[in-house]
């Protein structure tokens, strides 16, 4: 079994297990390295990361698919981890879809989330004042069914991301757009929402019977555990954005420093030390393999 087949099917197994799984959003290849280091299961491709810390953009479907699978590849082949990778509304129509489909599984990515949002997408977690337009349903469900068809191996898993408790189409409207997805062949859903009591996502699970993994990204509702998600059935919790606000943060802090005290060491307390950097990718057993080589 080669390498990507070892992660999709750790990817398909921990969706299937009685524990979550624990994912990290992460925006690079050190963030994902560190995903690993401590004892994430699985990585989640931020698309919102990428835009933010790799281009400095919006996430409004203005960095294409080339780009973001480019992104998930170098985190890829940073860590032992599955990758899940977030791939918006497939960038673009049907075609799109399909192909965003077959290039990430080419690539050796374990998995991609779709959503049902239309092109040009809004971040979820964008409120601002502007109307949120879905993907009609039967229209994703084909999209999906596409996708799946088009697949290669049977181990890839395509998350289908249910946006409408984002849009306000209540849960009803959620109920069904799950349901046809999975009817549609999709892996594992998952479910979105801004409601901090969770009530919302509560009633979606009454509603939803089907057999197959959910998916949760408490960014909106962050006061509950993974092990709280967990037993209301969720088998993925991704913690989509945190790294990358934390580093934001630490390097505001770090540059408001230097600039009012001029020197380096006002900031060598509080940030990683250059032998640690050297150490976390490696550094000295490149240099042995390298010397021993001559």
């Amino acid at each position: 079994m080669n390498q990507a087949s070892v992660k999709r099917q750790a990817l398909r197994d921990g969706l299937r297990s009685s524990e979550p799984v624990m994912t990290l959003g992460a925006h690079d290849a050190l963030s994902a390295k560190l995903a690993e280091k401590y004892d994430f299961d699985a990585v989640w491709v931020s698309g919102f990361g990428i835009c933010t810390m790799t281009y400095a953009m919006p996430d409004l479907n203005l960095v294409s698919m080339a780009e973001t699978l480019e992104a998930a590849v170098r985190m890829d082949a940073a860590t032992s981890l599955p990758v899940v990778a977030d791939c918006d509304n497939g960038f673009g129509g049907y075609s799109n879809f399909v192909r965003t489909v077959t290039q990430f599984e080419r690539a050796g990515i374990a998995g991609i989330c779709i959503e049902d949002n239309t092109f040009p997408k809004r971040n979820s977690l964008y409120r601002g004042q502007s109307v949120r337009e879905l993907i009609e349903t039967s229209e994703q469900a084909r999209r999906i069914r596409a996708g799946k068809n088009a697949q290669q191996s049977e181990e890839f898993v395509l998350i289908a991301r249910v946006e409408a408790l984002i849009a306000g189409h209540g849960v009803e409207a959620a109920v069904e757009r799950a349901n046809a997805y999975t009817d549609a062949g999709a892996d594992a859903i998952l479910i979105h929402s801004r409601d901090k009591s969770l009530e919302e996502i509560t009633a979606f699970l009454d509603a939803f019977s089907r057999d197959i993994p959910l998916v949760a990204v408490p960014t909106l509702f962050p006061d509950f555990t993974a092990d709280e998600l967990s037993k209301l059935g969720f088998n993925m919790v991704i913690y989509a954005n945190q790294a990358m606000r934390a580093s934001v943060a630490a390097m505001e802090e770090t540059m408001a420093t230097l600039r009012d005290e001029r020197r380096p060491s006002a900031v060598d307390s509080s940030i990683a030390a250059v032998d640690y950097i050297f150490d976390l990718v490696g550094t000295r057993e490149e240099i042995q393999k390298s010397e021993s080589a001559d």
